[in-house]
């Protein structure tokens, strides 16, 4: 038997003394015994049923006969309960949380707009200046993403331009892998997927925009590696007889990711009442010119900023027309002419409005 030298022996002796000082000190008490709570109880007898009822209707059950009743407890589903700490998680009624807040941040941005016309597309978004010592046209909302399409977007700027600078890779994308400029239906359907992405995962938040995606599309064919069309409507194989290719397109894209074409789309804080002002306009027909649309996109955004007329606000606007038109199929900034005299004629339609308002009021007074 080997015998422990004198520094083994100091150590084991040292940590039998350790050990005895934790089990006997006062930091581990002994557990004692839980009393029992008894509720007062009350005097009246007509209360003390009362109250087993409250208890049976919103406490938990007492017994399997209960637990199993068709009455349970309410569930707790409101905003704060847990289900909005992270993206990832359905509420019991099937509610994403960080998604609504998402749109809550949208709704108290800038009033956005699009319209699609039959030779073209017109994006507008009004901007709040926040001082004077803002330079003007400074904050740019509007991106070129091709050469063929432009991006507006409502709610967090700086969600706002990385979803561009995303949306100009995918398009770089395409036509380093295509050898053709990407179709607006391609791009609106891989912006969406990555606004999906960004609702899945709980090291993300989802995008605090809406984003309206316009231009439009060639007609014309390009051929690489054979006949390749401009479009998914082409195929691999040329172009079909009798069918139409190319044209104007325009598509929203929200904080879910879900998508739709549109013929007018609006966004923002004064969406509401710039819808209604769309859904005026006979756009399906496709018989609006772009300078028709420019105009009635400022006529629109003044009258949805009638509830702001104290604050001062900036419009932004541009256009893409086919290769015939006024842009020759780029996407490039409304004229400034054009813009000044649209923004005359909403400013008097506006004044004259008032005008109106202001007599029926006096006439209802006078009665």
């Amino acid at each position: 038997m080997q015998v422990p030298t004198q520094l083994e022996a100091a150590c084991l002796t040292s940590w039998v003394k350790l050990q005895t000082h934790h089990h006997t000190s006062s930091a581990f008490p002994t557990r004692q015994p839980l009393a029992l709570h008894r509720e007062p109880q009350d005097s009246c007898p007509h209360r003390r049923i009362q109250h087993l009822k409250n208890r049976k209707a919103t406490g938990p059950p007492c017994c399997k006969h209960h637990a199993n009743s068709t009455n349970p407890a309410p569930l707790q589903t409101s905003i704060g309960t847990g289900y909005d700490l992270l993206n990832s998680i359905f509420s019991p009624d099937g509610r994403n949380f960080q998604v609504e807040y998402a749109v809550k941040a949208v709704e108290s941005g800038g009033t956005s707009i699009g319209i699609r016309c039959k030779d073209g597309v017109v994006l507008a978004v009004e901007k709040a200046v926040p001082s004077k010592l803002v330079k003007a046209g400074a904050d740019k909302r509007i991106g070129t993403i091709d050469s063929h399409i432009g991006l507006v977007y409502s709610g967090m700027v700086p969600d706002g331009r990385h979803f561009i600078t995303r949306a100009r890779d995918e398009a770089c994308s395409w036509r380093e892998n295509f050898k053709t400029p990407i179709p607006i239906s391609d791009l609106a359907s891989r912006m969406s997927s990555y606004a999906q992405a960004y609702t899945m995962y709980g090291s993300v938040r989802p995008f605090g925009i809406t984003a309206i995606i316009g231009g439009v599309d060639t007609s014309e064919e390009f051929p690489v590696d054979g006949e390749v069309g401009s479009g998914p409507a082409c195929g691999a194989g040329g172009k079909v007889p009798g069918k139409k290719h190319g044209g104007p397109f325009l598509y929203m894209v929200e904080p879910s990711g879900s998508y739709w074409g549109y013929y007018g789309a609006a966004t923002g804080k004064g969406r509401q009442t710039a819808k209604a002002e769309l859904e005026k306009l006979d756009l399906q027909s496709g018989t609006m010119t772009l300078e028709e649309a420019v105009k009635e996109a400022v006529r629109i955004m003044y009258v949805a900023q009638k509830d702001n007329k104290d604050k001062d606000f900036e419009l932004e606007m541009t256009w893409v027309s086919g290769v015939d038109g006024p842009t020759k199929g780029r996407h490039v900034e409304v004229p400034q002419a054009l813009r000044e005299e649209a923004e005359r004629l909403a400013k008097a339609g506006d004044e004259s409005d008032d005008d109106e308002d202001d007599k029926k009021d006096e006439d209802k007074m006078e009665e």
